[in-house]
């Protein structure tokens, strides 16, 4: 009975989030996460009435505007300020907090500013962002891509994330049929449809990315392959340009893209004439004629449900995912001028299907690791120091990405995917 009462209560949580955004009906993938996971949906409606006039919102950021990353996280607050009508002095955003003590210090500055939510961005930044909470129940604490809300339950410590994984592979099929479109116009051969990816770590939610942007580009072009770059840090332009360089120059990769915050590949492709998908928005003001496309998470939907639950007294989500009927995963301008022909079509054609529940990105019948295909796998999702494998996230055969809580935690490498080996 116990359990019959939780999904009912899911269930419905879900329902009224649905509700709250005005997003129409999702997939089931979309709207389902199982009671044992962790990932409540326990939040009431929010009043849109609520009164906003008195209410502080604080922002920590890791870099500053310079970062395609924090760059997005701030664009979606000053909009958010903007729907919300806040002024600003209402609103208090810190940058270049590193991923320390730091953090805790800035996180207790603006409560003693007078905040009553605080965002973070960065994943380093969860653990200190746990000790305000835990020092300041009456302050709400929110994280995005951290993994621990759900298993600390702290009442007014909150993660969030997005199922940018059909973002990325979306994007992914934007640069399959730019390979196609240069196999035919026979600029490369099949064979040589390389692409090359410069990520920060080898942590589950780069690998979860790339992978999804392989599989996005090997949907529409089968002879993708992929070669895998670290650079050991979320933003470092010269590394990332030295990256991008070693996999245009010695990999021969025909297109590059990445899950690192600066310039250095776009700006390195730029100047190498190679096709480039960047990350976070779009790069085409620095690289006009090898930009095709972005994706990104738009965060204003989680800021105005998140602010308005605060302000209307009601519970934030444990662990939130937002997802494309939400807009919360969104992909940045097509350069007509580069894309292949036909590309915003197929785009739209593919996104239905994602947004139906007919297409699943990590389909395993699409690939396979070490020459097996996958029919079980025991995921971290109770993240610990070991990364111990706990959940079950195969089943109706797929990898379900972002349900059993909000950060990703696909953490393979599948065959066609060339990765340093880590360790």
């Amino acid at each position: 009975m116990k359990k019959l009462i939780s999904i009912l209560a899911v269930a419905l949580a879900a329902a009224l989030v649905l509700c709250l955004f005005g997003c129409g009906e999702k997939t089931t993938d979309e709207t389902t996460k199982p009671a044992e996971a962790g990932t409540t949906a326990e939040a009431a409606p929010v009043d849109t009435d609520a009164d906003l006039s008195e209410l502080k919102v604080g922002l920590i950021c890791l870099h500053d505007k310079n970062s395609t990353y924090d760059l997005n996280f701030i664009k979606a607050m000053e909009e958010t300020q903007e729907a919300l009508g806040l002024t600003d002095e209402q609103v208090i955003i810190k940058t270049n907090v590193p991923e320390g003590s730091e953090c805790y210090e800035t996180a207790v500055e603006l409560v003693e500013a007078g905040c009553d939510i605080i965002f973070a961005d960065s994943f380093g930044h969860e653990d200190y962002m746990l000790q305000a909470a835990g020092e300041y129940p009456d302050v709400q604490f929110c994280h995005a891509s951290g993994t621990k809300a759900h298993t600390e339950n702290v009442a007014n410590y909150h993660n969030a994330f997005a199922s940018i994984y059909e973002g990325r592979f979306l994007a992914g099929v934007a640069a399959g049929l730019k390979l196609n479109a240069m196999i035919e116009a026979g600029d490369i051969t099949a064979e040589e449809a390389k692409i090359g990816y410069v990520g920060a770590y080898p942590y589950a939610e780069v690998k979860s990315g790339y992978t999804s942007f392989y599989l996005g580009a090997k949907y529409v072009c089968p002879t993708a392959t992929m070669k895998v770059i670290y650079t050991n840090s979320w933003y470092d332009e010269a590394k990332e340009k030295e990256a991008a360089n070693t996999l245009i120059n010695t990999d021969k990769c025909v297109l590059v893209s990445q899950h690192a915050d600066s310039l250095g590949a776009p700006s390195a492709c730029e100047a190498a004439g190679v096709p480039n998908v960047s990350y976070n928005g779009s790069t085409k003001a620095a690289g006009p004629n090898t930009y095709i496309i972005s994706s990104r998470i738009n965060w204003a939907p989680y800021y105005e449900y998140a602010i308005k639950a605060v302000a209307a007294g009601t519970a934030i989500d444990t662990d939130y995912v937002g997802t494309i009927a939400t807009g919360s995963v969104e992909l940045a301008e097509l350069n007509e001028d580069v894309a292949a022909e036909g590309t915003a079509a197929k785009i739209e054609e593919v996104k239905a299907a994602l947004e139906a529940g007919t297409l699943h990105v990590f389909d395993t019948a699409t690939f396979t690791v070490d020459g097996e295909a996958l029919t079980s796998y025991q995921a971290d999702v109770d993240s610990d120091a070991a990364y111990t494998p706990d959940t079950e996230v195969i089943s109706d055969g797929y990898f379900h990405e972002s349900e059993y809580r909000s950060a990703p935690y696909f953490d393979l490498v599948i065959d066609g995917i060339e990765a340093p080996v880590e360790g």
